[in-house]
């Protein structure tokens, strides 16, 4: 329910701010503000842990994402729901990575590995299913069951967790507040996280806004990381990343989520721009990715640590280099099957992917950690996705224009073999032919542009996997007894 928030509201955003009155660069606030608070709150999520405990913790923040998605369904101005979005994000926050921890305590150690791949699974499915069921929901409902849908599912959530892990033994502590440590946080992940949603937007750099953002945040960054280190108690232990393993496969998970982050970007982006696909049959398209990772991820669960799961791992970023490589390949008379076959081919590189990684980065962790662990890691990988997103976007609009240049070297308004081709393309008509050959020639720059990014994030792929053998066995997350028997 939570990771499907941050896609879910992407396709309906003509619909809410026609419905809302307000304009298409304030609707992109209705995904940045749940981008920003969520990207502030991760980090928090070990010291709210160890405050209130992580069963109380799980219960309030699905209750107040319940009340915020009302809220965001309610609302009647577009100032009204960015606000509930905002509040939204933030309690979503720590949804993830205290599941995470809940699980690794309630499963036994056996079955640790089905727990995390299950976890793994809802990360990979959920967004790319974000997307299609708005799509659904507002062409067939209207937009705000987008928000409503989360009600009932939270509060029954909410309500058996509550039940089940009642009386379950904690380790509850009293930290103090550190609010250089908060303060800093805010005002840097917020900054930094603006700037990377509105950076393509406001031409980067040549901003006075962005240049603002870059300064505010790499000032509050650079102090928070400074103030963590040496704090006796700082609301984000930076000191984490001691553990070898912690390091290691955090830094996997970062290089190899937001190769796949840019993956889930720019593919549905190039079927609509360059392909002409709707956004519901890109949608289609790119859909049999989580076909796979479905199917497996029992199989992956129960028999994974059988194996070395860096092979394993390793086995992921091979497959989903091939994938990339082939999709270099791949120009503007490609069909529905084959994009499809390879989107459900790279589903067996996902499938064996989170699982292992993320039992990788939780292995050499104490039971106390792991929330704040999981929180921490999955604060990076957001940031992460958040940098590939905008990265990839603006490096294809650069390569597409560097080629454009290259296409259009040789076109000359004096060149009788120019015009004869545009008075072709325009049927007599040059002013018509001159736009259908610009046409032809921007699409073919853009689809080089698609092709130059893949056989990086191919590259990438396979760099990965050297930052997986850097871990060392055993790869069996710790319990400690009391949050083993809280079951």
């Amino acid at each position: 329910m939570q990771v499907l928030d941050t896609t879910i509201a992407n396709v309906s955003l003509p619909t809410i701010s026609g419905n809302l009155g307000g304009s298409a660069n304030q609707a992109t606030w209705v995904i940045t503000s749940f981008a920003v608070s969520t990207a502030i709150a991760l980090p928090l999520t070990g010291w709210l842990a160890r405050r209130f405990g992580e069963r109380k913790l799980f219960v309030w923040s699905t209750m107040a994402f319940v009340i915020a998605s009302f809220l965001c369904g309610i609302a009647n101005s577009m100032g009204l729901l960015v606000l509930a979005r905002a509040l939204q994000g933030f309690v979503a926050g720590p949804m993830y990575p205290i599941t995470q921890a809940l699980l690794l305590s309630i499963y036994p150690p056996a079955r640790r590995g089905q727990a995390i791949a299950l976890l793994a699974m809802v990360t990979v499915v959920a967004p790319i299913a974000g997307p299609i069921l708005g799509g659904w929901i507002t062409d067939n409902y209207s937009w705000e069951w987008i928000f409503f849908v989360n009600v009932p599912i939270g509060i029954f959530a909410s309500t058996v967790v509550g039940r089940q892990l009642k009386g379950r033994p904690e380790r509850l502590e009293k930290p103090k507040m550190d609010y250089v440590g908060l303060a800093t946080l805010v005002l840097g992940v917020g900054a930094l996280q603006i700037l990377l949603d509105l950076g393509n937007d406001e031409d980067w750099f040549h901003s006075t806004t962005i240049v603002v953002l870059a300064i505010v945040s790499a000032i509050a960054l650079a102090v928070f990381v400074i103030w963590e280190l040496t704090d006796k108690d700082p609301i984000v232990n930076l000191r984490l990343f001691r553990h070898r393993n912690f390091a290691a496969g955090t830094i996997a998970m970062v290089l190899a989520y937001s190769a796949f982050f840019s993956v889930g970007i720019l593919v549905p982006l190039w079927l609509q721009r360059n392909l002409g696909y709707t956004a519901i049959w890109a949608g289609f398209a790119t859909a049999p990715i989580g076909i796979l990772p479905v199917l497996l991820t029992p199989f992956v669960g129960k028999y994974a640590n059988r194996f070395d799961l860096r092979m394993l791992a390793s086995v992921a970023f091979v497959a989903m280099s091939l994938t990339s490589f082939t999709r270099s390949y791949f120009n503007l008379d490609v069909d529905f099957a084959h994009v499809a076959w390879v989107q459900l081919f790279q589903g067996i590189g996902v499938a064996l992917f989170f699982m292992p990684v993320l039992q990788i980065l939780l292995s050499d962790l104490e039971p106390h950690e792991i929330a704040a662990g999981s929180g921490l890691a999955t604060f990076v990988r957001t940031l992460g996705g958040s940098f590939a997103a905008s990265l990839t976007t603006y490096a294809w609009t650069e390569r597409g224009a560097v080629h454009h240049a290259h296409l259009t070297e040789r076109i000359s308004a004096y060149d009788p073999n120019t015009l004869q081709a545009v008075a072709q393309y325009g049927g007599g008509d040059l002013q018509r032919g001159a736009a259908v050959l610009e046409r032809m020639i921007s699409n073919q720059a853009a689809q080089l542009g698609f092709n130059e990014i893949f056989h990086l994030l191919g590259i990438l792929f396979l760099c990965v996997i050297a930052f997986v053998w850097i871990a060392k066995p055993p790869f069996a997350a710790k319990a400690g007894g009391a949050a083993a028997g809280g079951h």
